[in-house]
């Protein structure tokens, strides 16, 4: 076998080992665990202490809290070997070099000082050493130290400053992972490891191989990348690195690492897959000649259904066994749930968004476990405690763990230890999805990793220690997203997030993305991102994502966010918590009886209150009223509306919470929904805020009027899998882990999930008391007759928004001249949400008038409008056929001419057209 460098060197390879920096150790790639420690450090962890400076470039550090003195100087000590000594009074020991640091007081170039605007006050200093690059494959110690040399203080160094300085280049490689060239039958490895000592490749045969070869990898100094190129086509074989890096508190370690560029992996992503992703034993049959559903004309044209792999098929007993809970579920085009799928689309939902298909870290993928969950009764906990006493190891989790952020998830193949079957069945899935008539999006989750500093699930920390996780001013990885905090603000992080996006774009044909926590994530890195992406397509691909502004990141702390405040002329959108919470009711950190009290505009706010309701407030009642109506103007900034108390306001200038109720540009920046994965479904949080005695039916209208704000709101519309179904998770607030039982989904329209047993304990618990008498009343669970006309209702909906642009407006001067709210101000009936649009010389409007009405009261309800005095309306001819869902619009909805009056039927969502 031949091996040649980056330089173009040839070595003839037979079975000594290649040297290449360091030599290859004999056997370091036989299986012995994640890592070795080869050269322990002088210090602990404990006595090295906290990483409080920062470099700021190459050259330049900052010391937050130190203050200039005469007679004391700062030094920088280096060890290659990682023995450095300090401690407070003594001189430093063990060094190989120590510099003097002089103190700059320069004012601070532009960028450098918007990057570290986060950094508090202390002195910068600037190192005069021409060649640092060196210094970063050692130990540092940054210290004040007296006259003599005795040290005052001594601190570690955050490096992403220098590193992004130093090897600014990397950023444009192209050939980051592992490359073939079939035709010249090569494979070359590249990785980014800037402050190794020594990388090595190891090979195998096969997933299962227990021996495998090791080559040593070249280091480029320019760009801090090892690489290096075998002169075969080592196609379907398997590897992973071995990467030498000090960390401190431990000293030098060999760390045995996957790809962060994987392709693909074997069995729980110990080894990387080596393939072409051109390849053809890697397409599926018409691959090559498959095409995407058209591109979209605007974002608002988007109807989005996320859903999630496993819930999709695991309990469909139409889909074959062997296929059940994975990416082959979608291609068994009789089943179920892909009839179920289709009904969607011919209705006009136009996306199924994947919950987290990735390479996940909580989910085995050989020897998951499925739970035996008993009969019991509808109130117990037994499910729950069978459930969660195999969580750890089941099959089942949302997913939103990121272990390689480019490679499939194996789990949901039908063989994770062939790395070529997740890609092969991923784009067997995306092409069925096309097939149906749905383009694909997926759900990505940027913000954070699973893991971080040197345990075995952390990927990027093993191989540039403290370089791709957000730190604190000690040096701790930031949790705020509820694992560990990823950097896309330095510059490797950042690209790893564009590459891995293009390359699902490109070579899987995704069509859209949702980042999760997108507000985490600086907004030039998603515009980067979005240049990126529709480049590698050749098309649009739209990008939504949550926008919510916290943790150590907020309000711009650190960068200008991806946030909802801040992505404003972007054209990338964000979810509205506006109208969600106004229709739901409370938040979604209720808990207690705030769970029940908190009602919203859907639920019974000011006009059926349940038993745990607060005192009538009629101000309450019309404040959430406003913020309906701000959700269906689609939260534009500038869209005027009178509010309740008699003023003419702009959206931004309504206030929610801290910040405007309305915040974006465009309506194509905007995310409109009553339901997603997160908390409790829209069924279940009703089920706490109705009152007790609603009937199934009404209940069903209640949600199906939920579903029509969505429907009716400039926006892009975007609903959770099952919403049409009644779906419930048995009240459970939080079912990333609660298996397949909380999770289900029943495509029969059988069974909605209500009343399965207790919600897990972890999350829900304390609510218990609370949760009990409601799973127990036999009057809540719907019948199967409820969830059928629940389904047919939301189909119903679905083509009434299909049915006409001006449901889906796609810009914010027309929104301005064509939708006008009606019953608004101080004289309004808060119960009901009502509007026009006009469809004069709009291509596409279907109509020349629209009006809709959606009445929330469980009574009849009666308005007049004078601007809508002898016009020729009728029923839209969804609700006008006898095949409608719903009879009441047809049966008992009324609209007057000569007075301009409207019935609107209880608890109905009514659209009357003029031709």
């Amino acid at each position: 076998m031949k091996w040649q460098s980056p330089t173009g060197k040839v070595w003839l390879l037979g079975l000594a080992l290649l040297t290449v920096g360091v030599q290859a150790q004999a056997g370091a790639c036989d299986d012995q665990g994640f890592q070795a420690l080869v050269q322990p450090a002088a210090m602990t962890a404990a006595a090295e202490g906290p990483a409080q400076a920062y470099w700021l470039d190459r050259q330049l550090l900052q010391w937050p809290g130190q203050v200039v003195t005469a007679g004391q100087r700062w030094r920088l000590h280096v060890s290659a070997a990682g023995a450095l000594v300090a401690q407070i009074g003594q001189t430093v020991q063990g060094a190989d070099a120590s510099h003097l640091l002089q103190v700059d007081e320069q004012a601070l170039a532009h960028d450098l000082a918007e990057r570290f605007k986060f950094v508090a006050a202390g002195p910068r200093l600037r190192l005069r050493v021409e060649d640092t690059a060196r210094l970063h494959q050692a130990q540092l110690l940054l210290t004040l130290e007296d006259a003599a040399g005795r040290v005052l203080a001594f601190t570690r160094i955050q490096s992403p400053g220098a590193l992004d300085d130093l090897y600014a280049s990397a950023g444009a490689m192209a050939d980051l992972g592992v490359s073939v060239n079939r035709s010249a039958r090569t494979t070359a490895f590249k990785l980014w490891a800037p402050t190794a000592r020594a990388v090595s490749v190891c090979l195998y045969d096969s997933d299962a191989s227990k021996t495998g070869s090791e080559q040593a990898l070249q280091f480029d100094a320019a760009t801090g990348a090892w690489s290096g190129r075998l002169m075969k086509d080592l196609s379907g074989r398997y590897y992973h690195y071995l990467v030498e890096v000090f960390v401190p508190g431990q000293g030098w370690v060999r760390n045995r690492v996957s790809d962060p560029y994987s392709i693909s992996h074997g069995v729980d992503s110990r080894r990387s897959y080596i393939a072409d992703l051109s390849a053809p034993n890697l397409q599926p049959r018409g691959w090559a000649q498959h095409r995407r559903p058209a591109p979209l004309k605007a974002a608002t044209d988007m109807a989005i259904y996320e859903l999630h792999v496993r819930d999709f098929s695991i309990g469909d007993a139409t889909v074959p066994a062997a296929k059940r809970g994975r990416y082959q579920a979608f291609t068994e085009t009789r089943s179920a749930g892909m009839r179920h799928l289709r009904a969607l689309a011919e209705a006009g939902m136009t996306d199924v968004h994947l919950l987290p298909v990735f390479d996940i870290a909580s989910i085995p993928e050989a020897g998951c476990v499925t739970p035996r969950v008993p009969q019991a009764a509808a109130d117990s906990p037994a499910q729950q405690a069978a459930v969660m006493a195999v969580a750890a190891k089941d099959c089942y989790n949302w997913g939103y763990d990121p272990l390689h952020y480019g490679s499939p998830e194996g789990s949901y193949a039908s063989s994770a230890a062939n790395g070529a079957r997740r890609i092969l069945e991923f784009r067997q899935m995306v092409q069925a999805l096309h097939e149906a008539g749905l383009r694909v999006g997926m759900d990505v989750v940027y913000n954070h990793t699973p893991a971080s500093g040197q345990s075995e699930k952390s990927v990027l920390d093993r191989i540039v220690p403290g370089y791709y996780q957000r730190l604190d001013a000690q040096g701790r990885v930031e949790r705020s997203t509820c694992c560990d905090n990823t950097a896309t603000e330095h510059r490797m992080m950042a690209k790893l997030m564009v590459d891995t996006a293009v390359r699902w774009a490109r070579d899987y044909r995704i069509d859209s993305f949702r980042f999760d926590l997108m507000a985490h994530q600086p907004r030039a890195a998603m515009e980067a991102l979005q240049a990126a992406v529709d480049q590698a397509a050749g098309r649009h691909i739209e990008l939504i994502g949550e926008g919510w502004n916290f943790g150590e990141i907020a309000n711009g702390a650190r960068f200008v966010q991806a946030s909802q405040l801040a992505l404003n002329g972007s054209g990338i959108a964000t979810f509205s918590d506006r109208g969600r919470d106004a229709a739901r009711g409370g938040s979604a950190g209720d808990s207690g009886e705030a769970l029940r009290r908190h009602q919203g505009w859907l639920n019974g706010l000011g006009y059926a209150p349940n038993d745990a309701a607060r005192p009538r407030d009629p101000a309450e009642l019309l404040r959430a009223a406003d913020m309906i109506r701000v959700g269906l103007a689609g939260s534009l900034r500038d869209y005027k509306l009178e509010t309740f108390d008699g003023q003419h306001r702009k959206l931004a200038e309504i206030r929610y919470g801290d910040q405007p109720a309305g915040y974006v540009s465009q309506p194509g920046e905007v995310v409109n929904y009553v339901e997603n994965h997160d908390n409790q479904t829209l069924f279940d949080i009703n089920v706490m805020r109705l009152p007790r005695g609603t009937s199934r039916e009404d209940r069903v209208r209640v949600q199906m009027l939920g579903a029509a704000l969505t429907a009716f709101s400039q926006g892009i519309a975007y609903f959770h899998a099952g919403q049409e179904l009644l779906r419930s998770k048995s009240l459970d607030r939080n079912s990333y882990d609660s298996g397949d039982w909380f999770n289900r989904l029943d495509w029969r329209l059988a069974d909605n999930g209500f009343a399965a047993g207790l919600p897990p304990q972890g999350d829900n618990g304390r609510d218990w008391p609370l949760l009990q008498p409601l799973l127990a009343d036999a009057g809540i669970k719907p019948l199967p007759a409820e969830i059928a006309q629940a389904r047919a209702m939301f189909l119903d909906l679905l083509k009434i928004r299909a049915s006409s642009r001006l449901f889906r407006l796609d810009s914010a001067a027309e929104i301005q001249s064509r939708l006008r709210m009606l019953n608004t101000g101080p004289l309004q009936n808060p119960l009901v949400m009502a509007a026009v649009l006009d469809g004069q010389g709009l291509a596409g409007a279907g109509f020349q008038r629209l009006l809709y009405l959606i009445n929330v009261s469980p009574e009849p309800q009666s308005l007049q409008f004078e601007t809508e005095q002898g016009r020729a309306y009728r029923l839209h001819p969804v609700q006008a056929s006898a095949a409608a869902a719903d009879p009441r619009p047809r049966r008992q909805a009324g609209y007057e001419a000569k007075s301009g009056r409207f019935l609107v039927p209880p608890r109905t969502a009514v659209v009357w057209i003029q031709n």
